[in-house]
């Protein structure tokens, strides 16, 4: 009996080793990150992918600006003093991520984890059944002792930033978002609730349904992009009618022209009409 007991506490022991090793294999799986910026030829733009189990999953690639503000110390040593802190989001930056079902999210970190830009996205079905996904969540963690951004900030240390009831770049599912314009967001700090502004630009994104390594797919175009691509070719279109009328009248003009010159010429004076 003692022996039985001993052989099932074996048996319980390996299977909780067995159990540990999966879902340690499962959460690496889930953060396997990679950098592919060097693909891109914009020097102020990344591309950053994660992939589960040698497989994309979710890819992110724009260029990104932060305006931080911070306090400072006053001359007179009593007063604080806002000032705002410009930085972009390096291309050589550390990627991990998550990918799932219905949510997603990507963690973007660089000077030793002194900044850390993280996206969430989720999936949900919209008015008549269509299913979607957006951006859920952006957090901006960021350190004011860092002194390149942060220049004698008043009372350094770690803060983060969070968007709050967020619904943003909405997309049909199965396809990525596209948007060369700015698309700016403002995220409250736990910093005496200071408001930074995260800005992205020539953005395209999928966080969900990728189905090629490394591509994404159909795009769907934001609907500021439309409305310029609209404004650009609008006047085109418009001249284009406009010389169409021209022609379409000038044809018209010379049609009369030949009309009129075959027609028998008749006399004006009503006398001359008595000597025909």
């Amino acid at each position: 009996m003692e022996q039985l007991g001993f052989r099932t506490s074996e048996s319980a022991r390996v299977l909780l080793c067995v159990f540990g090793l999966l879902a340690r294999s499962m959460v690496l799986a889930e953060q396997e990150g990679e950098n592919l910026s060097g693909l891109s030829n914009n020097p102020d733009k990344g591309i950053f992918a994660v992939r589960e189990n040698g497989t994309t999953c979710l890819m992110v690639e724009f260029a990104v600006r932060f305006l931080v503000p911070y306090d400072v110390l006053a001359l007179n040593g009593i007063d604080l003093i806002t000032e705002q802190a410009s930085l972009s989001l390096p291309r050589g930056a550390e990627i991990e991520g998550k990918c799932g079902t219905t949510e997603s999210e990507i963690h973007i970190s660089w000077k030793n984890n002194a900044y850390t830009l993280r996206i969430y996205f989720s999936k949900e079905f919209r008015d008549k059944g269509i299913e979607v996904w957006k951006i859920s969540k952006v957090q901006f963690v960021y350190d004011t002792s860092e002194t390149s951004h942060f220049i004698n900030s008043y009372n350094p240390g770690k803060h983060t930033a969070s968007t709050h009831s967020l619904s943003a770049l909405v997309t049909p599912a199965g396809r990525s978002y596209l948007c060369a314009a700015q698309q700016t967001l403002t995220l409250i700090s736990s910093d005496h609730q200071k408001g930074v502004t995260v800005s992205m630009y020539d953005i395209q994104i999928q966080p969900f349904d990728i189905s090629s390594d490394f591509m994404f797919s159909e795009p769907y175009k934001c609907i500021t992009d439309q409305r310029e691509r609209l404004e650009e070719t609008l006047p085109l279109v418009l001249g284009f009618i406009l010389g169409l009328i021209i022609v379409i009248t000038l044809s018209v003009y010379h049609f009369h022209l030949k009309l009129t010159a075959s027609q028998p010429q008749l006399p004006r004076d009503r006398s001359m009409y008595k000597n025909m």
